[in-house]
C-alpha cells in the first residue's frame, strides 16, 4: 500500500498542481476563481487584490497602530521561543507534547513594543484566530475590506473569521491544516509558506501528542510549562521541516517520507499580495518583518464544502503506511543515501526575495533566521 500511496504524491503533482504555485497579476472573476483553483483545491498568489486597502500606507506605520488602538487591550500570546501551537519536550521527561502560548490581555500600545522590541527569552505575537480582527480591532476596520468580494461570490458565503496577524522574525508556526477555505493577505513585511497538498497527508506523521500550556510570572520573568488536566491529546505533525544544525540526517531517518518525497512548495507573500491557500492543505508559516519591524497580515476563513473531497481525504489517511505505524521499521534506502528528492533544499530555511521563492528556496544551512 505504501508504494501506492507515493505514486498518488507524483500524479497529482503531473495531473493538476505541478511543481510551482501559480501567480495572478489581478484578482480573478469569481467564476475563474471558482473553476480554477478552489473546484481544483489549488493554491494561487494574487496580486494588486488590495491595492485600494487604506492599511496598506497606515498600517505600517507604529505610531498610527497604537492612536488607533490607544485604549484596546487585545489578546497577546507569549513564547520563550515563538513556536506556540507546536511540539516540545515534557517538562518531565524527553517525550513531546503539544504546547499552546500564554495568553495575556495587554494594552495594544505595550504589546507592539514587546514584538517590535523583543526582550530575552520571550516572543510576542498577536494572533487570536477566533474572529479576532472584528472583535478586538474594530477600530482599524475601515482600513480594510470585511472580506474578499470575488472570494465571497465564488464560495457563496461571507468569511465565518477575519483574523489579524501581528509578529516578528521569531514567531513561526508548525506544519497544520484548517478546514476553512483561507485568504491570506499580507499588509506589512513577508510571510513565507511551505505547502503540501491534503494528499501528502501521511508525509506529515499525524500523531496524538498530549496537550500542554505556557504560564508565563511577570514577576519572575519565567515560562512554566504544565501539561492539561484532565488529559488531553492533540493530532499533530511530527515534521521540523527546519531542523536544528547537523540534525538533517537523523530527521530524514525519522521522517523518511518527507524529506524523501517531492519537495513542499515553497512561497513568499509580500505586502499588498493575497494567498489563497486551499481547505486542507498543510502548511507551515514563518515570516520576515517590514521596516517597521513587524509582519502584519488579514486573513479571512470561509467554511469549507464537507464534500467527496473530505471523504477521499478522511478515507487516505485511514490506509496504513510502515513508516508511520511502525517507525522502528528499517528504512535501508535511507541509510546512506536520502534520495533523489532530499537535497538540502528540503530545509527550506531562507527564502529569496524575487518571485523564483514561488518556486525554489534559497537556503541557508544555518537556519537562524527562523
Amino acid at each position: 500500500m505504501e508504494g501506492k500511496v507515493e505514486s498518488l504524491w507524483e500524479e497529482v503533482r503531473e495531473l493538476s498542481l505541478g511543481t510551482t504555485v501559480d501567480r495572478l497579476h489581478s484578482p480573478p472573476t469569481p467564476l475563474q476563481f471558482l473553476r480554477g483553483f478552489v473546484s481544483q483545491n489549488k493554491p494561487c498568489i494574487i496580486s494588486n487584490a488590495i491595492s485600494h486597502w487604506p492599511a496598506l500606507s497606515l498600517w505600517p506605520t507604529p505610531s498610527y497602530l497604537s492612536a488607533a488602538l490607544s485604549s484596546s487591550t487585545v489578546s497577546l500570546h507569549l513564547t520563550p521561543d515563538g513556536h506556540a501551537d507546536a511540539l516540545v519536550p515534557q517538562p518531565s521527561n524527553d517525550s513531546l507534547c503539544f504546547v499552546s502560548a500564554h495568553v495575556q490581555p495587554t494594552p495594544f500600545p505595550q504589546a507592539l513594543d514587546l514584538i517590535r522590541r523583543p526582550p530575552n527569552h520571550l516572543v510576542a505575537y498577536l494572533q487570536q484566530q477566533n474572529d479576532c480582527f472584528r472583535t478586538e480591532y474594530g477600530e482599524l476596520e475601515s482600513d480594510c475590506d470585511g472580506h474578499i468580494p470575488w472570494a465571497s461570490e465564488a464560495l457563496g458565503c461571507l468569511p465565518e473569521a477575519v483574523n489579524l496577524w501581528i509578529g516578528n522574525h521569531l514567531s513561526q508556526t508548525s506544519f497544520h491544516k484548517d478546514h476553512y477555505e483561507n485568504l491570506y493577505a499580507v499588509v506589512s513585511g513577508e510571510k513565507h509558506f511551505l505547502l503540501l497538498p491534503p494528499t501528502d497527508v501521511h508525509r506529515m506523521y499525524i500523531k496524538e501528542y498530549p496537550a500542554a500550556q505556557y504560564s508565563y510570572s511577570q514577576e519572575k520573568g519565567e515560562f512554566c510549562l504544565e501539561l492539561e488536566e484532565p488529559e488531553r491529546y492533540v493530532p499533530w505533525s511530527s515534521v521540523d521541516p527546519c531542523p536544528a544544525r547537523g540534525n538533517l540526517k537523523q530527521e530524514s531517518l525519522k521522517f523518511p517520507l518527507y524529506f524523501n518525497g517531492p519537495k513542499p512548495f515553497a512561497v513568499t507573500v509580500k505586502a499588498g499580495e493575497v494567498l489563497y491557500l486551499p481547505s486542507m492543505w498543510f502548511h507551515h508559516v514563518s515570516q520576515s518583518p517590514g521596516d517597521d519591524g513587524c509582519t502584519i497580515a488579514v486573513n479571512y476563513w470561509y467554511d469549507m464544502q464537507f464534500d467527496i473531497k473530505y471523504a477521499y481525504f478522511n478515507f487516505l489517511q485511514s490506509l496504513p503506511c510502515r513508516s508511520i505505524d511502525d517507525p522502528t521499521a528499517p528504512e535501508s534506502e535511507c541509510e546512506e543515501d536520502l534520495g533523489p528528492h532530499a537535497s538540502p533544499n528540503h530545509l527550506n530555511c531562507r527564502f529569496s526575495g524575487d518571485e523564483s521563492a514561488t518556486t525554489n528556496v534559497e537556503i541557508d544551512k544555518d537556519c537562524d533566521n527562523v
